[in-house]
């Protein structure tokens, strides 16, 4: 327990030349990830029932319009199924909240969850059949949301770094 305390100086010119041999020239930057908030007038438990098909210049280059804009048609879809029967079932939860101490909200959260599921489910299916080809990840993500500090789904769309093939000559 004798150099606990002790505090040990390096040389400044060693970890330089170390940090510029490791690093190299294969260290890749990713941008970052392009961020697409709610649109529509309606949100239950920070989902908003649609999401807006604007093409965002983040996309430019990497994924036609049209691909875009029929994703995103898909997942307002799948809102639209769902999140009118979950404010339904919300409504109804909170009418009958203190009579049931809470428990009638349960069936909303559960929906909620289901739809969350259904969106996951959907960006799976669409991630492994186009996006992951074109180098793009996308997902739903919980974030704060930017006026207040409540909580809202967004759909992030990362770029994947690209890896170098190895190919022996």
């Amino acid at each position: 327990m004798e150099g606990f305390d002790a505090i040990y100086y390096e040389d400044e010119e060693d970890t330089s030349e170390e940090a510029e041999s490791t690093l190299g020239t294969d260290v890749t930057t990713v941008p970052d990830p392009v961020v697409i908030r709610g649109a529509g007038n309606m949100t239950v438990f920070g989902l908003s029932n649609r999401f807006s098909t604007e093409f965002p210049s983040g996309l430019v280059s990497r994924v036609a319009p049209e691909e875009f804009q029929e994703t995103v048609m898909r997942i307002n879809s799948v809102l639209k199924k769902t999140l009118p029967v979950n404010v339904k079932w919300l409504f109804c939860g909170c009418l009958c909240c203190c009579c049931t101490l809470g428990c009638s909200l349960w069936p909303v959260i559960c929906l909620s969850k289901r739809t969350q599921h259904s969106l996951n489910k959907l960006l799976e299916w669409e991630n492994s059949y186009l996006y992951h080809k074109l180098g793009l990840h996308w997902r739903l993500s919980k974030q704060h949301c930017d006026s207040s500090s409540m909580m809202e789904y967004v759909i992030l769309i990362e770029f994947l770094p690209k890896i170098p093939i190895y190919r022996p000559d």
